[in-house]
């Protein structure tokens, strides 16, 4: 009786004052629904594992719009190696340590082989021609995808490939050549990395080349690639995170990355068809996407060959553009590490001979080691690709259930004091004293990046061709420290900011000579 008569009452106030019920009901009604929410937002925390405060809603999103990964190293100062954080609603275990890391993600692999799902990147660009291989939640498609992969990327795969790494390399070198006018002029080398990077990719899976960046293709797959990329940010989209967000009519996030997926559509359609055309007609160039097709074993769908594409392309244009662009910024301010890895070269490969073999497997340990310590300092991916466990996950006495979502902060784990006196120096000499140390850029366990043979092939032969024909000169002054120097701090993948540096040749009638009198690699040498 008492609660009747209390809503009788209510609606007789109701309709008496209606803007004063109105008032109370807008203060009412969002209050009941944050304190809720807490509720909801306190009782999915991992029980025992702690953790920076958030803020009711968001949780820690705000503190973690920019830099990301080095704010989850920050607090690891605080909270320990291994922390949770809340993105709204969800929590969010990091992993900040190398020791932490080999435990949780080595001895964990089977149970941290997914990846959890985002509503920006998995429902709305990505609905139409899928996810790369490295995006993919655990499925039996994802292990037909990754084995069909694997074999493309092995070692006796990669020997094969020799030849697109000959002409791409040694067109690199001339375009900064060129370009740059023989040293006489300053040049921005971002077109031409990206260049390298989209033709070695384009070759690599499709059996064709970006020979020039005149090219319309060229700039439509360079935007669109950029675009997407920057919505797997882990940080960049708040509606992933915040389901409300989603209903909002003028979403841009939403309406752009719908644009970008239907771009990606057009080209990767057209390539695809290109080589459907070609392989019909017996013209085609081996490739990584007709040999998948031709593997009758492989049994792959048309949507599971399009996500071996887009893995080919978005992971060359990640990994190689990112970490030339950082390198070359430095090595242009660094005449000392230059000057050494230069003479080191020239143990093996004198100055008249600047095309270095492109069949050279890596043995000049001093530019691998400045790869390795490249791809140390400039962590391309800070925060490797999210995961989430597919069973409860044990560590140091907490239980971390299944369906829980993981972050592997590989920058923080190559910045690690344990395993580095001196992490905060760029220095490729302790791959030197050092080379069994573990480097945690393509990532750890079951889901690392299985391209990463291939990007290291890749890196050496231009790092060795580029020193050995141009000393690097710096002309525009950039910021190339890791942190403060990236231009996008929201962004999943670091860049520096845009500059210009002189390519001054060591011998420029030997260089031209070389670059004309050019032979590629033949298969049959192999």
């Amino acid at each position: 009786m008492a609660i009747n008569n209390l809503i009788h009452a209510a609606q007789v106030y109701t309709i008496e004052h209606p803007l004063h019920t109105l008032a109370i009901l807008t203060i009412l009604v969002p209050t009941l629904y944050i304190l809720a929410n807490e509720v909801v937002r306190s009782n999915a925390r991992v029980k025992g594992l702690g953790g920076p405060p958030g803020l009711p809603l968001i949780g820690n999103l705000w503190q973690i719009r920019e830099n990301a990964a080095e704010r989850y190293r920050q607090w690891a100062r605080k909270h320990g190696a291994v922390y949770q954080i809340q993105l709204g609603n969800i929590p969010v275990v990091v992993v900040n340590s190398a020791a932490a890391a080999k435990a949780l993600f080595g001895q964990n692999a089977q149970a941290l082989s997914s990846r959890p799902e985002f509503y920006t990147f998995h429902k709305v660009l990505s609905n139409t021609a899928g996810t790369t291989i490295g995006t993919s939640p655990y499925s039996d498609s994802l292990k037909r995808r990754r084995k069909g992969a694997a074999s493309a990327l092995n070692r006796p795969s990669i020997t094969t490939y020799i030849p697109h790494f000959d002409i791409e390399s040694k067109d690199f070198v001339a375009e900064l050549l060129r370009y740059g006018k023989a040293g006489a002029e300053p040049v921005d080398p971002m077109p031409m990395i990206q260049r390298l990077s989209l033709s070695l990719a384009l070759t690599l899976n499709w059996g064709i080349r970006m020979d020039n960046q005149e090219n319309a293709l060229f700039d439509e797959i360079t935007h669109v690639e950029d675009q997407i990329s920057r919505f797997r940010s882990t940080t960049g989209n708040l509606q992933d995170y915040i389901p409300l967000l989603r209903l909002n009519p003028l979403n841009f996030g939403s309406k752009k990355a719908a644009e970008m997926r239907s771009r990606r559509d057009v080209y990767l359609k057209a390539l695809n068809k290109g080589l459907e055309d070609r392989m019909e007609k017996g013209i085609h160039k081996p490739c990584i996407q007709a040999n998948v097709i031709l593997d009758k074993e492989a049994k792959l769908n048309n949507e599971e060959l399009t996500s071996i594409s887009l893995t080919m392309l978005s992971g060359g244009l990640d990994t190689i553009t990112t970490l030339l662009q950082w390198s070359i910024a430095l090595l242009a301010q660094r005449p000392d590490v230059q000057e050494k890895a230069w003479k080191e070269i020239s143990k093996f490969y004198s100055v008249d001979q600047p095309l270095c073999d492109a069949l050279d497997d890596q043995k000049c340990s001093y530019v691998v080691a400045l790869v390795r310590e490249c791809l140390r300092y400039y962590t391309v991916l800070r925060l490797a690709l999210p995961r989430v466990s597919i069973r409860d996950v044990p560590y140091e006495g907490v239980i971390i259930p299944q369906g829980t979502v993981y972050f592997l902060n590989a920058w923080a784990c190559n910045m690690d004091s344990a395993v580095w006196d001196d992490p905060e120096e760029f220095r490729p000499e302790r791959w030197l004293q050092h080379p069994d140390e573990p480097l945690f850029t393509y990532g750890l366990g079951y889901r690392m990046c299985a391209g990463s043979l291939l990007a290291n092939r890749e890196l050496y032969i231009v790092f060795i061709r580029m020193l050995n024909s141009f000393d690097i000169q710096k002309f525009d002054d950039v910021n190339v420290h890791p942190v403060k120097g990236n231009l996008d701090p929201t962004s999943l993948v670091s860049l520096p900011h845009r500059y210009r540096a002189r390519f001054v040749p060591r011998k420029l009638e030997v260089l031209e000579r070389a670059l004309r009198d050019f032979k590629v690699v033949e298969e049959e040498v192999l």
